[in-house]
């Protein structure tokens, strides 16, 4: 089944609201949230995500009654419910009977129960009681009015490295290599006297005294990703028998290296996503845009979910400011800008107890006569201006290229720099197109680049060869490629490709190199006109083969090449420059894909992204901004409209967010 959000947008509008966990809270408390839910515009929420131990108190003994009582007042106040399965956090009765479910961390200690996420995602036992849970709350939840949605799980991400899982890794490595000797071969096992002559030999990558075997610590990685895969495959297969028309989702944390989420994508039918950005980063903005597109990417386009925002302050950074008045409505917006198409929250009601009782909410603990409250009723008013764009697509001509497996193989230990790291790289290209208001989309190296006029590649350390055929290919077909330094040197199995590098894209780059030179300090670098800028950590000695030499290093060699290969032109750049000269060569390689931003004039700090029609004007500067437009236009949000032909601009206070569609009213 493959559903986007509109099955849950209809008579909705968009979705707004948050986690509710009214288990830690007296029952006459929760008519008066379904009251001020109901007052705010809330129509979804989240329930049972930590509720294991409420719902099995002690193994096999089930309550649902209080949960029945929070469904059906939902169901009364026209609120849908997003049910989540309970699995992400055990009871403490299933750590103290039975330890071997509970996760052991690399150095053999086992992590005991008393917060969260405490299991071993190949332990029998915890998968046999989690589906045992989740088949009697499908069974009883089945056919509520109030079930919009089912939740499975939260953040995974868990670790670990006790025998259950050891031997789960060894059957994932018997269906991956088959025997012995392929395995073997494709670990590199003659390095440091590392053959392995029997299966149980093989144990997970624990700690050892030195470096360990990077081929087996990418398998290890990957055997991790699909090992909670599976698990989220067990729990959603038994929804999805008793609930054929409820979609199923789990809520995906951004750049989270630990799970590879282009694996997991299409194994859900809705994509959502958990997102906290930074107050006190003044690059968080274009950090989040970059996380969003990530999304919409890994939708394939389809709307997604913003499961998880934060009100205000979380809780568990070392220091916690809040977001300042207007922050709330500004990167919710920003989130629906980029695809989304519901805009939740952790939580609605702020905590008294427990770990995050310091995390804001919808709901603050000063109650619903507060300024939080209070933005928040605004916001989920002015959202009813905005149901036009539910459902519509964020158009894109420029993609860029990103791999979870590429990303871990790059920063295993042992390579000749550990600050060149494919997540800073993947965002210091980003910058310069979001600055431009140039619509990116986020693909894996395997996607089909047709309808792209730009394709980025940051950094694909690792690179098969259908992938790099396929670059190659769009290059020679009139595409236009950019890839960035120490791409396409090792395979799938982390070995290294012998002769001069990049040896994939030698041919369509028009050039090769020979040695990498990691540096200290900053590099100058000359363009062709003779201009100056600054590059940093890493140049490579590498010689055009047929390339143009469109920037060089002063000191001598190449920085950045340029080669006409086919219809199309491919760009190769072997060091790391500084923003400024990484905007010159955005500027650059848009003007050879005929791309423009959606705006030809943007103010600094001001996001423009259009969704269907209408474009979204985002000041998340300090200072009041003036954006000139093309056309006369009129703001959803406030009716008001730019129509002088001669002066047609917006003026955008600072936190301030436009909603723009063409003609005036």
């Amino acid at each position: 089944m493959t559903l986007g959000t509109h099955t849950l947008t209809a008579g909705r509008r968009l979705l707004f609201g948050g986690d509710y966990n009214p288990e830690q809270w007296p029952e006459h408390v929760w008519a008066e949230d379904a009251e001020l839910m109901r007052a705010a515009g809330v129509n979804l929420v989240t329930v049972g995500v930590f509720s294991w131990a409420r719902l099995e108190p002690e193994p096999g003994k089930r309550d649902f009654a209080w949960l029945d009582r929070v469904l059906d007042l939902m169901a009364e106040a026209g609120i849908a419910v997003d049910l989540a399965t309970p699995t992400a956090s055990p009871p403490p009765w299933l750590g103290h009977r039975w330890p071997q479910t509970l996760p052991v961390d690399e150095a053999g200690h086992r992590l005991w129960y008393g917060s969260r996420n405490q299991f071993c995602p190949s332990s029998p036992v915890y998968r046999e009681r989690a589906l045992a849970i989740v088949n009697d709350l499908a069974d009883r939840y089945a056919a509520h009015p109030a079930l919009a949605l089912w939740h499975v799980g939260n953040e995974y991400g868990q670790v670990c490295h006790c025998d259950d899982s050891a031997e789960a890794f060894r059957t994932w490595l018997r269906e991956r290599y088959g025997d012995l000797e392929a395995l073997n071969e494709a670990w590199g096992t003659t390095f440091w006297s590392q053959r392995y002559s029997d299966w149980a030999e093989i144990v997970t990558p624990r700690r050892a005294p030195y470096l360990i075997n990077p081929s087996q610590q990418l398998d290890w990685r990957r055997f991790c990703s699909d090992a909670l895969l599976a698990h989220f495959r067990a729990e959603r297969d038994l929804l999805r028998a008793r609930t054929p028309h409820i979609p199923i989702t789990t809520n995906f944390m951004g750049l989270f290296k630990p799970v590879d989420y282009w694996a997991w994508a299409d194994e859900e039918d809705i994509v959502s996503n958990d997102h906290y950005p930074d107050p006190s980063d003044p690059l968080a903005p274009a950090r989040t845009a970059l996380t969003h597109d990530l999304m919409r990417g890994l939708a394939k386009g389809r709307p997604w979910l913003l499961m998880e925002q934060a009100a205000g302050a979380v809780n568990w950074r070392p220091h916690n400011p809040p977001k300042p008045p207007g922050r709330l409505r500004l990167e919710s917006l920003q989130a629906l800008a980029r695809g989304a198409d519901g805009l939740c929250y952790f939580q609605w009601r702020a905590s008294r107890f427990g770990a995050e009782r310091f995390h804001s909410a919808m709901l603050p603990h000063a109650g619903a006569d507060t300024r939080v409250h209070a933005e928040v009723r605004a916001h989920g008013r002015e959202l009813r201006e905005l149901a036009c764009v539910a459902g519509r697509p964020v158009p894109a001509r420029v993609a860029m290229v990103f791999d979870w497996a590429s990303w871990w193989a790059l920063e295993e230990r042992g390579r000749p720099s550990d600050r060149l790291n494919a997540s800073d790289q993947l965002f210091a290209y980003y910058l310069p197109f979001w600055e431009r208001g140039v619509s990116v989309d986020l693909v894996p190296p395997s996607a089909s680049l047709d309808g792209y006029a730009l394709v980025v590649v940051p950094n694909l350390f690792l690179l098969g060869d259908e992938d790099a055929a396929a670059m190659t290919a769009y290059v020679r077909g009139g595409g236009v490629l950019v890839v960035g330094p120490f791409s396409g040197i090792v395979d799938e199995r982390a070995h290294v490709r012998t002769g001069r590098f990049p040896a994939p894209l030698r041919e369509v780059l028009g050039a090769s190199g020979e040695e990498w030179r990691p540096v200290d300090g900053p590099v100058r670098c000359r363009w062709a006109d003779g201009t100056e800028f600054a590059a940093h950590t890493w140049t490579e000695l590498i010689a055009p083969e047929g390339a143009e030499t469109v920037a060089e290093l002063v000191e001598g060699g190449s920085a950045v090449l340029r080669h006409r290969a086919g219809q199309g032109v491919a760009w190769y750049v072997a060091t790391m420059p500084e923003p400024a000269a990484l905007g010159e060569l955005a500027a650059r390689a848009l003007a050879d894909a005929s791309v423009q931003g959606v705006l030809p004039e943007l103010p600094p700090g001001v996001e423009a992204v259009r969704r269907g029609e209408v474009l979204f004007l985002l000041n998340h500067g300090t200072e009041t901004a003036r954006v000139p437009l093309p056309h006369p236009a009129t703001d959803l949000l406030t009716g008001s409209a730019a129509h002088d032909p001669v002066d047609c601009h917006v003026t955008l206070a600072p936190q301030a967010v436009a909603a723009l569609v063409q003609g005036a009213e």
